[in-house]
């Protein structure tokens, strides 16, 4: 386990002192989680950021294929 010192804005940790004074937690296991739960929330904004990126190539690839095909002479 590592060791980290941070800074942490007066308002945030009186809120997160009754918090932890309701729920019986330790501060430690509270800050943990909550990193734990904001990594997985960055995790899934990552991806669907690439995937809305590669969404957009994909679809500029299929119009340009559909034009294509669209300018086929179909006729016999």
């Amino acid at each position: 386990m590592k060791t980290v010192s941070l800074k942490i804005d007066d308002s945030i940790f009186g809120e997160t002192e009754k918090i932890l004074a309701r729920i019986k937690k330790p501060r430690n296991r509270y800050i943990n989680e909550a990193i734990d739960f904001y990594n997985k929330v960055q995790r899934k904004q990552i991806l669907e950021k690439k995937l809305k990126e590669e969404s957009d190539i994909v679809k500029a690839d299929s119009l340009s294929v559909l034009k294509d095909f669209e300018e086929i002479d179909y006729a016999d």
